[in-house]
């Protein structure tokens, strides 16, 4: 006859480290009162629990309109560092969903979470890091980074913070540029940028060259990348192994080459055999860059006078199989064989 015996061991769905959800409508409520609870481990065990509800986005707008990002916002000057870090993966989390982002927004979030710039945990940073990516993915978004005043401090931390955070932080920065370089020129993120053009992992100088590239947009960046003599550096990653590496710095070049100055100061630098060779390229927007790019030399004689001898490179182009492609070989080849 089997005999009733009461096992030690909690059941299988139950998670000790987080707090017991309330029944239906009371079960976000309840955990917002928790997360203002006194007691470390209540906070604790709400943010765990939280982290989970959340990543469905009806628990998001739930939130949101339950006023838990006030209550998220005080923890993240929390002096124990597991809130601090479930108290940032949780804006993290949120910010990846519409309503989430608007919350955030309009929270001032964005200012309580720069405070964890220099914290000392370094997943709290990296969850910072992204949420801020997060944001800067939206218009509106970027140019609230930029307005509060962030892009110069997100310059600066690319010289300190770890590899893996910088790639984030670039990645942000790509946004805030399309908002706005002013911060970021006035920061010397073009002496920055240059520096992690040669740097050792790929992925990082593929975000570098982007974020280079954006900031070549505005004249201010174009005469600031001649000034720090970035040119010569950019004409030699034309060689990389990286695809996105070579699209990219093909694009700051196209942007530069728009001014005399850069004109000039690439054809010095003996960049037109370079751009031929990667007309060919397997990668269309390498291909299409390059195009751009000797189109904008040829506007000088010098430059003319040497594709002249290579038009049909180029003319070889305009059977490419993207139209983006095939377009920009017909316009290089008519700007090269124009005559006065």
């Amino acid at each position: 006859m089997a005999e009733a015996r009461i096992s030690s061991y909690l059941p299988p769905n139950i998670d000790p480290t987080k707090a017991p959800v309330a029944f239906g409508e009371r079960d976000l409520p309840k955990l917002n009162e928790e997360l203002r609870a006194p007691e470390l481990l209540t906070r604790q065990r709400a943010l765990m629990a939280l982290c989970d509800m959340l990543h469905d986005p009806e628990n998001v707008y739930q939130a949101v309109h339950l006023g838990f990002m006030e209550s998220l916002k005080n923890l993240l000057y929390d002096q124990d560092r597991t809130v601090r870090q479930k108290a940032t993966e949780i804006f993290y989390i949120m910010a990846g969903h519409n309503i989430g982002r608007d919350g955030i927004l309009r929270s001032d979030i964005i200012i309580a979470l720069s405070h964890l710039l220099d914290d000392s945990v370094d997943v709290c940073r990296r969850n910072m890091h992204q949420t801020y990516e997060m944001l800067s993915e939206i218009p509106i978004g970027a140019s609230a980074l930029v307005d509060a005043g962030l892009v110069s401090l997100l310059v600066g931390k690319l010289q300190t913070e770890l590899d893996e955070i910088q790639e984030v932080i670039l990645d942000t920065l790509h946004f805030c540029l399309q908002a706005d370089a002013a911060q970021a020129l006035a920061a010397g993120a073009v002496m920055i940028l240059k520096e992690k053009l040669s740097h050792p992992l790929v992925s990082i100088r593929r975000k570098a060259a982007c974020a280079l590239m954006e900031i070549c947009v505005p004249m201010e960046g174009k005469e600031s990348v001649c000034k720090a003599e970035v040119i010569p550096l950019l004409v030699h990653l034309l060689d990389d192994s990286d695809a996105e590496v070579r699209a990219n710095v093909a694009g700051a070049l196209m942007y530069i080459t728009i001014t005399t100055e850069g004109k000039y100061a690439a054809l010095h630098s003996d960049v037109i055999p370079k751009l031929l060779a990667l007309v060919k390229d397997s990668n269309s927007k390498v291909r299409l860059n390059c195009l751009k790019t000797l189109t904008t030399l040829s506007e000088t004689p010098g430059g003319r006078q040497i594709l002249l001898q290579d038009v049909g490179i180029i003319q070889g182009c305009m059977e490419d199989s993207s139209e983006a492609v095939r377009r920009a070989a017909t316009i290089a080849v008519k700007v090269i064989q124009w005559k006065p």
